[in-house]
């Protein structure tokens, strides 16, 4: 792995502006640092379109209010009128919350000095938000000079954040209500092949997303209708041959 501080110290900007996207703050100088980031990566992007990609997100990003950031971040990620775009490892492992990539990242976080603060971070350990946050901070700590972090920090990038972050962007960047967060993902998109080629880990073979979502029965007013007449029936007796004809229609609901 080359040994370079000025890569890592960009490395762990990145890191810190992902980061930032994904944790939930309401703060206005935590807006304020997220909009000067930008700026700052703006003056030396790591390619033409994520150059394009953060010239726009400045011009999207309210310098004097967090209200359209957050209002986005609502819609994509917690708005239950919408469909919601989930945010941990896990689920795009297994199709769950707290699965497996919780565990390894708790595991992780067990040969680092970082913990989760549940009284001010409420995500699980591996959501996106605070895998950006320790690779920030895991990355800045090398960039020190503290190279006891470097396997830690390839380990979770190769073993987590590898595995499910094309799915997850992708994601996003479909989402209609994406604006701010469909720049972003141009940005990751670059930066994560960036770290593929410096941490030289592969991408990972393309599998089946995983669901666990069972499809609901929709009955119309109608359908509820015939169905109250025929447990009445049922209940009565046939009044003539046409009703004993008409077998009650049994619908299967499938499990995908």
């Amino acid at each position: 792995m080359q040994d370079n501080q000025a890569i890592n110290k960009a490395r762990a900007l990145y890191y810190n502006l992902f980061a930032n996207f994904f944790v939930y703050s309401k703060e206005s100088q935590n807006y304020f640092e997220l909009v000067n980031l930008v700026n700052v990566l703006k003056q030396s992007a790591l390619d033409a379109s994520s150059q394009t990609a953060l010239d726009e997100i400045s011009k999207l990003l309210d310098p004097s209010s967090n209200v359209a950031l957050l209002q986005e971040f609502d819609d994509l990620f917690h708005n239950p009128l919408n469909k919601k775009i989930r945010q941990t490892a896990s689920f795009y492992d297994e199709g769950v919350e707290s699965g497996k990539k919780r565990v390894e990242m708790i595991q992780f976080l067990g040969k680092t000095k970082i913990r989760r603060d549940e009284k001010q971070y409420h995500e699980y350990e591996d959501s996106v938000g605070f895998i950006f946050s320790v690779m920030a901070e895991l990355t800045d700590l090398v960039s020190s000079g503290e190279k006891v972090y470097e396997n830690t920090v390839h380990c979770i990038f190769a073993q987590i954040l590898n595995d499910f972050i094309d799915d997850f962007a992708k994601d996003i960047y479909e989402n209609d209500n994406s604006k701010i967060y469909k720049e972003l993902m141009v940005v990751l998109h670059s930066f994560v092949a960036f770290e593929r080629l410096y941490l030289e880990v592969s991408k990972p073979v393309k599998k089946e997303k995983v669901q666990k979502e069972v499809a609901c029965e929709v009955i119309s007013d109608e359908e509820m209708q015939r169905r109250a007449r025929n447990k009445a029936l049922k209940a009565n007796g046939p009044k003539n041959k046409e009703d004993e004809k008409e077998p009650e229609i049994m619908n299967y609901v499938e499990e995908v």
